[in-house]
């Protein structure tokens, strides 16, 4: 723990990077622990999807992201003895909240292709 503020130092192996994909596979994020994308990795046919849905799903994917490395950052601060009183004052997201979170995001994003049907 820092000696000045009473809060654990920041441990040298909690990653820089997130990495999180689509159930697809088809876009891959990068980011920072705070969501901001580093890298982003589109398939070559979802650049042909409407923009503002491809978009969506980058920026759900950021948000999802971001939500993981709350929960890491969480367990991190717990294991190095933060009481539970002040875990709770972080804001950071506990395991169920991102779970729920990420289903009602799957409840409103369709993911599910408009045509079977592939360009030849």
């Amino acid at each position: 723990m820092s000696e000045e503020s009473g809060v654990p130092a920041q441990s040298a192996d909690f990653p820089s990077e997130f990495t999180l994909s689509s159930r697809t596979g088809s876009i891959v994020v990068t980011t920072t622990e705070q969501g901001l994308p580093r890298a982003i990795s589109v398939e070559r046919d979802r650049l042909r999807e409407d923009p503002q849905l491809l978009a969506a799903e980058i920026l759900r994917l950021c948000r999802q992201s971001a939500a993981r490395a709350g929960i890491e950052r969480r367990a991190q601060l717990k294991a190095a003895g933060l009481a539970p009183e002040l875990l709770a004052l972080t804001g950071l997201p506990t395991a169920e909240d991102v779970t729920r979170q990420e289903y009602v995001d799957e409840q409103e994003y369709e993911t599910e292709p408009d045509s079977w049907l592939r360009p030849i």
